[in-house]
């Protein structure tokens, strides 16, 4: 009862088909191997890059309070009221 058998998967696909016609799936199947395939080389490219994996052990630069050298930056500090 739990599980579906393959009768079940043939009248669903069945169902799906004549919903949405062959092809609108097609275009729907190509789309999304285009999505995968454009995550899977997104993924590639941030890993094997030997940049990106320099600066991922690096720590990261320290934020500091200096001013600003220039003349047209707004240092503005939040006072309480008391």
């Amino acid at each position: 009862m739990g599980s579906f058998s393959i009768w079940h998967w043939l009248i669903v696909l069945l169902v799906v088909i004549l919903i949405f016609g062959t092809k609108k799936l097609k275009n729907m199947g190509s789309d999304l191997g285009a999505a995968v395939k454009g995550f899977k080389d997104g993924v590639k490219d941030g890993t094997t890059s030997s940049a990106g994996a320099e600066s991922a052990n690096a720590p990261a630069p320290q934020v500091t309070n200096a001013k600003s050298a220039d003349p047209n930056t707004v240092d503005v500090e939040a006072k309480t009221k008391s």
